[in-house]
């Protein structure tokens, strides 16, 4: 069941489909993803109601003296989870967040860009997204704890029994073709028990919760086989890093990608230092930045994937999107494709040249150097809500102090940060 539906529709459809459990999603600020599961007839006072929950035990969200908010069901998001049990089959909702009030919570980055592509369909934009997503897949111990042991030796577009992950991958893509997503292409990556699955571009909305809808299932399928699924962005420090490379795409009025792509590329130019923080938005993600073509420096071109923008060309010598390569999947999607958005149309806007931002310096080079930036950033603040970048920035430095006196920082970093993405 895909498309525009009524709440009343959903609840019908679900009742002649067996369905017996409601999971109500929702990212936190920092682009994990949280549930609660209800039944049927509660998902049926959801749509009018809500659900409440105790924000306050989220970090990030709120303060304990304002800690109620409210899940509403997104009726056009509803999905099957077809890892679940058939019988009594479990659906899933991605929801707004509301304060009891009925005021939109500010912290709800789903609902943020949301708006944001409101307004550009208003301008007559049409803005997609299309991701490239890598992770490592590790063995388990006997109490089902995750290791750092790969599932496999093999690298680059091998094929097994070097590869191991060719079954699991075959799930995941057939999973994905289940729940309706679209995805290209899979292989096994660089790195040993590294793979990689390339998602068909979408618009912003659904290509984001595409992103998030594939990470919890890949690993949900990775768990049942006994694996662990790390999208950590340097789990292995010796071997190559794990990326979320976005491929931008804008039209306007017809228009082709051709007829922006030099702005679109000058507006992120500009703002990627000061963007940088939630792109990359943990201590591990500094580790992957400068090594196995993840980029350092801020650079574009064609061809070179030690470029941070590439521009793919195709065999008429044309290119209908360009791929920034330094995002990874400890980001926020939400927030990454509202702030690249927002950047690349600052470019078009203002009529931005690459030319003038060809002498860019380089990225940042650890977590605090990003935090500093996007502290300075009036572009940041003029893209994301207050409140909202205040929480990120105090919750990723305290992050950084944490880390940044332990014995040894890149461990304890690693050892931090593993299990949260």
């Amino acid at each position: 069941m895909n498309g525009s539906y009524t709440a009343g529709e959903v609840i019908r459809y679900a009742r002649e489909q067996d369905v017996s459990f409601v999971r109500l999603a929702f990212c936190d600020i920092f682009g994990q993803l949280k549930n609660i599961s209800v039944s049927l007839q509660t998902l049926e006072r959801a749509f009018d109601e809500g659900v409440r929950f105790d924000a306050s035990q989220i970090r990030g969200f709120l303060n304990v003296e304002d800690s109620d908010l409210l899940l509403f069901p997104d009726p056009s998001t509803m999905t099957f989870l077809p890892w679940r049990p058939s019988q009594g089959r479990v659906i899933r909702f991605y929801c707004d967040i509301r304060h009891p009030d009925g005021r939109t919570f500010v912290g709800d980055t789903r609902h943020m860009l949301k708006m944001v592509e409101k307004e550009l369909f208003a301008k007559n934009y049409e803005v997609y997204l299309g991701s490239e997503l890598e992770f490592y897949l590790f063995r388990t111990d006997e109490d089902g704890n995750p290791t750092y042991e790969p599932m496999d030796r093999a690298s680059y577009f091998d094929i097994a029994p070097l590869d191991r992950g060719e079954n699991i991958r075959r799930e995941i893509c057939l999973t994905l073709e289940e729940m309706g997503l679209k995805f290209e292409s899979s292989h096994h990556e660089k790195g040993p028990g590294q793979n990689e699955v390339v998602f068909r571009h979408s618009l912003l909305l659904d290509a984001t919760d595409n992103i998030i809808t594939f990470k919890s299932m890949v690993k949900a399928l990775a768990a049942r086989s006994g694996l662990y699924a790390s999208f950590l962005p340097k789990p292995l420090f010796t071997e190559s890093g794990s990326g979320c490379h976005m491929n931008l795409s804008i039209t306007k009025d017809g228009d082709g990608m051709a007829a922006y792509r030099d702005s679109i590329i000058a507006g992120i130019l500009k703002h990627i230092r000061e963007m940088t923080v939630f792109l990359n938005p943990i201590v591990n993600s500094y580790e992957r930045l400068g090594g196995y073509q993840a980029p350092r420096n801020i650079t574009y071109g064609t061809g070179n994937r030690n470029l941070l923008i590439r521009v793919p060309i195709t065999m008429n010598d044309q290119s209908s999107r360009i791929e920034l390569r330094s995002p990874d999947n400890a980001a926020n999607p939400y927030i990454a494709a509202t702030l690249l958005t927002k950047a690349a149309l600052d470019g078009i806007e203002n009529g931005l040249k690459c030319a003038d931002y060809a002498e860019g310096g380089s990225l940042p080079q650890t977590l605090m150097e990003a935090i500093e930036a996007a502290e300075e950033s009036k572009f940041v603040r003029s893209v994301l809500p207050e409140h909202l970048v205040n929480c990120f920035l105090d919750a990723k430095r305290q992050d950084w102090d944490i880390i940044s006196v332990s014995e040894d920082p890149r461990w304890t970093a690693r050892e931090t940060e593993f299990l949260l993405t």
